[in-house]
């Protein structure tokens, strides 16, 4: 089973902070090692993983040591070559590059040069190149289905760089956030100084599909990176891995019914015809709503209306909201996370004297199968032979010995 990832980066996020806390988490070094090996720097640097504390609460921190004598600038051309050289499983190359692409874009539009012309300073260096591809190597290694991550704090103050001083957040920092629409945590309690970097805000948008705490947390496990810095409080980042259940009830899995999570997405309407509501309630099923009702409801001064009502599944949330706005008159729409209980469920046929007929079983929590012929196909079925639906059901349940499935159970 996929697991999703939570990121817990309120403290602060930095390259180091997330590659250590993947090594807490339980990613072999060999996993970090090999891709940086492959990429020919294997004996340019040593990775310094130790156990410790911050305001007395343990994690790892990691060190890079830099073990031959390495220029502090990179042009983002070589980067790139080195990276497309190298032997990579495809999926970590595309991580990689993405992580780089985003830096050399951001430092683009802060220097005002051409992309092909960036060079890079601290993000050029081995340890950052250790930071990026040993993130990107334990995220490839762990294969998860979804990751979480907070909205990482955006520090405040100023900080020494090779550019001079600069104001916190950082010049780059601000260029990812803008970019790509990243809202930057800025609570007043936040500690002074930079506690979002460069390279670990690229990291967290190139990996991250949310950010957004997930709506449940049922941990596996957790990982602990410490920052370097001395903070008011302590410097640690927590990643956690969770099971990909975890917006279920897992003891319910047993059971024969778990909690699925969905969203409504809902609709009040009073200017529209019955037959545009019918259009867009038919283009809602069509962009795969689980269900679509309406209902007649009582709106503001007295108007008569309708309530529509769509269920969603969160990876068609976008599409869908679309399909409201474009065949619909409405110009405002709820959206609410909720969720069902579902019971295992799986499609075949059923062989019959009127032919090839779609049934659904269904299997209760108490071991009983129960089937269901969709209304469509007896609708179909009715139509052609002139038999009334009643009759076609009870010509299932005859033949109900010849069910064959077409898929595994699924919920």
């Amino acid at each position: 089973m996929m697991e999703e990832l939570f990121i817990d980066c309120s403290t602060g996020v930095a390259g180091d902070m997330l590659l250590a806390s993947f090594i807490d988490l339980g990613v072999p070094l060999d996993e970090i090692n090999k891709p940086l090996a492959n990429m020919g720097l294997h004996e340019k640097y040593h990775l310094d993983v130790k156990e410790t504390k911050s305001f007395s609460m343990r994690g790892l921190r990691v060190d890079v040591n830099v073990l031959s004598k390495e220029p502090s600038h990179r042009r983002w051309l070589d980067i790139e070559k080195m990276i497309l050289d190298a032997d990579l499983k495809e999926s970590l190359r595309e991580k990689i590059l993405s992580v780089f692409k985003a830096l050399a874009n951001v430092e683009s539009a802060v220097h005002g040069i051409d992309v092909a012309k960036v060079e890079f300073h601290e993000v050029g260096s081995i340890d950052t190149l250790v930071d990026v591809v040993g993130v990107c190597a334990a995220v490839d290694y762990l294969n998860l289905n979804k990751i979480f991550c907070t909205p990482p704090p955006s520090g405040s103050g100023f900080i020494k760089t090779e550019h001079g001083i600069l104001p916190v957040p950082v010049p780059a920092v601000l260029e990812l956030a803008k970019v790509y629409s990243i809202k930057l945590s800025s609570e007043q309690n936040q500690p002074s100084g930079e506690l979002t970097t460069p390279t670990g805000l690229a990291l967290i948008i190139a990996l991250a599909d949310s950010f957004s705490p997930p709506p449940m947390l049922a941990i596996k496990s957790i990982g602990i990176g410490l920052g370097h810095r001395s903070l008011d409080r302590p410097n640690l980042l927590r990643t956690c891995l969770l099971n990909s259940l975890g917006k279920r009830d897992l003891s319910s899995v047993e059971k024969g019914f778990v909690w699925e999570e969905i969203f409504t997405q809902e609709a009040w309407i009073d200017d529209a015809t019955s037959e545009d509501v019918a259009m867009l309630m038919s283009k809602l099923r069509d962009a795969g709503a689980i269900d679509v009702v309406s209902q007649a409801i009582q709106m503001k001064k007295d108007r008569q209306g309708i309530s529509v009502r769509a269920l969603v599944r969160e990876k068609d949330l976008e599409h869908i909201r679309s399909i409201w706005f474009i065949h619909g008159t409405t110009i405002g729409l709820r959206e609410n996370r909720e969720g069902r209980w579902v019971l295992p469920r799986r499609m075949g046929t059923c062989l019959t004297s009127l032919g090839q007929i779609p049934i659904k079983q269904v299997k209760r929590p108490d071991g009983r199968i129960t089937i269901k012929p969709e209304y469509e196909d007896l609708k179909r079925i009715s139509n052609t032979t002139g038999k009334p639906l009643e009759e076609i059901r009870k010509e299932v349940l005859l033949n109900l010995d010849k069910f064959v499935s077409d898929e595994e159970w699924k919920i």
